[in-house]
């Protein structure tokens, strides 16, 4: 069951923090609020040995040779506002 929260006195600074990122990620300032809180409150943790197990996995999943710094960067930046 969801349940609405009302936050007040929020300071300007944090305001305009929450206000840029829900704007860099294309949300809205409320999912904006959730997903911050969610990430403050109910962490993800992955052991070091399980993210490097896994990033080991997708780096052998990539084709042999197809990127090339330049092609990753040019991925990173698509769909970013200039």
């Amino acid at each position: 069951m969801s349940t609405t929260l009302t936050l007040k006195n929020i300071p300007e600074a944090v305001y305009e923090r929450l206000k840029a990122s829900a704007e860099s990620h294309r949300r809205s300032l409320n999912s904006e609020a959730i997903v911050c809180l969610e990430s403050v409150l109910l962490p993800t943790r992955m052991p070091p040995a399980e993210r490097l197990a896994r990033a080991r996995e997708l780096r052998a999943a990539l084709p042999k040779g197809k990127f090339s710094a330049r092609d990753i960067d040019e991925v990173k930046r698509e769909g970013r506002p200039s």
